[in-house]
C-alpha cells in the first residue's frame, strides 16, 4: 500500500501531487470568493484575482516539498521579461499567420472599428496578460511539471492538452463541427505552449504567446477568442460566407483547419528545437 503513494525514494507520487494541487486550488478559490462575497467585492473579481488563487496555490505546495517559489518558473528579471515579450510577439505573429492564410482564401475583410485606441488595446492587454498569467501558472505551471517528472514528457503533454481542451468545452458555440475543430487545435495550442515552457524551463514563453495569442485574435483583429466576443476589436472581420472549417466563424480562428496546420508545424519546430533546459527532453519517466 505504501508503494501506492510513495516511490523508491519515499517521495509523494507525482499523480498523488497533481490531485493534491486541485484540492488545495479548489479551497483556495473558495476562500477567495467567500472574503469576495463578504467584502462586497465579488463583480469586481477578475483575471489577475484567479491568477493569485493560482499563485497562492502553487507557493503552498512547493513549500510543502521545500522548494522556491522560483523553481515553477517565475524568475523576475531582464531575462524573464525578455521570454515573456518574444513569446507575445510570436503568439501575435501565429494569429496573424492564421488570418492570412483564411484571407487568401477569401474568408473575410476587414472593417476599421470605431472608437477602439490606444488606451482600450492597453487595457485589454493588461486584463490578457492576467489570463495567461492565470491559466499557464495551472497548465503549464506545478500540476504539469509534476506529472512531466513523474510520467515523462508526453504523458504531461497529452493529459494536459486533454484538461485544457475539454476545459473549453463550456464555452459559447462549442457545438457541431465547430465541437471537433476547436477541441483539437485548443489541446494542439496546450501541446504548443507545453514546449514553450520546456524548451527553456520558463513560464515566461507560455506566458507571453498565451498573452499575444488571444490579444491578437480579439482586441487587435476582431476575431472571437475560444467563443467569447466580449473584446472589441481594432479591426472587425467581415465573412465572405465560407465554411466555418476555414475561418473558425464566431468561434474564431481556433476552429479553424489553419490553426490546426500552423500549430502542427510550430509544434514540430519547437520539438526539434533543444532549447534552454536542461531536463526539456525528458521523455522517460523517472520513479513516480
Amino acid at each position: 500500500m505504501n508503494r501506492l503513494f510513495f516511490n523508491a525514494r519515499n517521495e509523494l507520487r507525482s499523480g498523488w501531487k497533481v490531485a493534491a494541487f486541485f484540492l488545495v486550488f479548489k479551497a483556495v478559490d473558495l476562500a477567495f470568493a467567500v472574503a469576495a462575497e463578504r467584502t462586497g467585492h465579488a463583480e469586481g473579481l477578475g483575471p489577475w484575482s484567479a491568477a493569485a488563487v493560482g499563485a497562492l496555490t502553487t507557493w503552498l505546495c512547493l513549500k510543502l516539498e521545500g522548494r522556491p517559489f522560483t523553481s515553477v518558473g517565475l524568475v523576475p528579471g531582464r531575462r524573464w521579461l525578455g521570454h515573456c515579450l518574444a513569446g507575445t510577439l510570436g503568439g501575435i505573429l501565429l494569429i496573424l499567420a492564421m488570418a492570412l492564410v483564411v484571407r487568401g482564401f477569401d474568408g473575410f475583410h476587414w472593417q476599421r472599428s470605431a472608437g477602439v485606441g490606444l488606451p482600450q488595446l492597453l487595457a485589454s492587454a493588461w486584463m490578457l496578460l492576467g489570463v495567461g498569467f492565470n491559466e499557464e501558472i495551472i497548465a503549464r505551471g506545478y500540476p504539469f511539471q509534476r506529472l512531466v517528472e513523474g510520467a515523462g514528457t508526453w504523458v504531461g503533454q497529452l493529459v494536459f492538452a486533454a484538461i485544457f481542451a475539454f476545459g473549453h468545452w463550456s464555452n459559447p458555440g462549442m457545438e457541431g463541427s465547430t465541437l471537433a475543430w476547436a477541441t483539437l487545435n485548443i489541446g494542439l495550442a496546450a501541446i504548443l505552449l507545453g514546449f514553450c515552457y520546456l524548451r527553456p524551463g520558463s513560464l515566461a514563453l507560455p506566458i507571453g504567446v498565451h498573452l499575444g495569442w488571444n490579444w491578437a485574435q480579439g482586441s487587435l483583429l476582431g476575431f472571437g477568442v475560444s467563443g467569447t466576443t466580449d473584446i472589441p476589436g481594432a479591426w472587425i472581420p467581415v465573412f465572405h460566407g465560407k465554411p466555418a472549417w476555414l475561418t473558425g466563424g464566431t468561434f474564431g480562428l481556433e476552429a479553424s483547419l489553419p490553426c490546426a496546420v500552423i500549430c502542427a508545424v510550430v509544434i514540430t519546430l519547437l520539438w526539434r528545437w533543444k532549447g534552454s533546459n536542461p531536463n526539456g527532453d525528458a521523455s522517460t519517466a523517472s520513479a513516480s
